[in-house]
């Protein structure tokens, strides 16, 4: 089911999208002590919540974890936005200071919830990692990048372990505010959960989302050797500019291309071994044809035999977090041997031919999953997980 929904804080505001997709059912207090949240955005809570998570799901016990050399384990970490919740509300509490009172006063961990950074920070500081902590921020494609970047670091043998993911919250007034006026969200207020169809006819914007995704990527050996149990492999990874526009893709997906193939490449792979694709599918009236004819490209005539799906049409948009959540979503496809759904599209306007996996989730023989993710700026980043045989 999706989760888009009105946002009660944007009514009244005189917006053109006035939902998204919250986290639902969240309650930070519930999570966190109160003098922990005076210092903690919205996108550092998801982004502690995630590593958690992962952590518990990849470790047996606290002594399993106190066995690693924490001085070759590492965080990386991405965001496109970071704090935009604590700026909005620093600066709007400051512009409405009686400057011949009390002036524009600061709170004095305004700048620690706000920068993109710490909530890398405060995830090597809970799990004692030591080694590298690194913040990519490129926009829809920074916790992609952020998963190439950790795979990489493993395998120049600088690390064992990466802590890596991405979390993003900006369903503030500002983040939708922001993206509405590019013309970039659906306006679809009257069905939000409808809001988000990828690849249809009637597509008019994304749907932002919020959240957090984290996975471990660990050295083959080193999992092994404590006997982890491990998804699938990373097997191939590409990334690449448009150098086109900030904000609009290459019109005949070059930097697309470029990405699929290069992954492909560096996985030693051909088209037809690849069972689903991710697409980053956002339903954008452009950006959805255009990954399309960049995937029929790439692929040829293989590109009738696998799966395409879009999740965001259930998740909505998670801008800097989004290439994470749907690495996850990619790895439980292998573990499942299951391809999920694109919801909501019902009139198809580009290929007729191709497998969008439309409606419900479909069984499949999966040995090899690809993930796209590009972001405003030109960036573009490609990953390929294999099944482990």
């Amino acid at each position: 089911d999706p989760v888009a929904v009105k946002l009660p804080h944007l009514e009244g505001k005189g917006l053109r999208t006035v939902f998204g997709c919250p986290v639902k059912d969240y309650i930070p207090k519930d999570h966190f002590p109160p003098k922990e949240l005076k210092r903690l955005d919205r996108y550092s809570q998801f982004a502690l919540l995630a590593a958690e998570q992962a952590m518990k799901d990849a470790f047996t016990s606290k002594e399993e974890i106190d066995k690693l050399n924490k001085d070759r384990c590492g965080v990386i970490w991405g965001t496109g936005i970071g704090g935009i919740q604590s700026t909005e509300t620093e600066v709007t509490k400051a512009t409405l200071a009686d400057s011949d009172k009390t002036g524009a006063r600061f709170d004095p961990f305004y700048v620690i919830r706000m920068i993109s950074n710490i909530a890398g920070g405060y995830i090597a500081i809970r799990n004692g990692f030591k080694g590298i902590n690194l913040t990519t921020v490129s926009a829809c494609s920074s916790s992609a990048n952020a998963i190439i970047e950790a795979a990489h670091y493993i395998e120049q043998g600088k690390a064992d372990l990466i802590l890596s993911g991405g979390s993003e919250a900006a369903l503030s007034l500002a983040g939708i505010g922001g993206f509405n006026a590019m013309k970039a969200l659906s306006t679809r207020n009257d069905d939000p959960g409808a809001a988000s169809r990828p690849f249809d006819r009637d597509r008019d914007g994304f749907v932002l989302g919020e959240g957090g995704a984290a996975l471990i990527l660990e050295d083959y050996e080193h999992a092994k050797k404590r006997n982890a149990h491990i998804y699938a492999f990373l097997s191939g990874k590409a990334v690449s500019c448009d150098a086109f526009n900030l904000v609009a893709p290459h019109p005949e997906g070059i930097g697309a291309i470029a990405v699929m193939k290069g992954s492909l490449d560096d996985a030693s792979l051909n088209p037809k071994n690849i069972d689903y694709i991710n697409a980053h599918g956002t339903s954008t009236p452009v950006g959805d044809g255009i990954e399309i004819e960049a995937i029929k490209t790439a692929f040829g005539k293989d590109v009738y035999k696998l799966n395409i799906s879009s999740t965001k049409s259930v998740t909505g948009h998670l801008l800097g977090a989004a290439g994470a959540l749907e690495s996850i979503v990619c790895l439980q496809a292998i573990e499942h041997q299951i391809v999920p759904p694109t919801i909501n599209t019902q009139n198809i306007d580009l290929d007729p031919k191709i497998n969008y996996t439309l409606h419900k989730a479909q069984s499949r023989n999966i040995q090899h999953v690809m993930s796209n993710s590009f972001g405003f700026g030109g960036h573009n980043a490609t990953i390929i997980f294999s099944k482990l045989e």
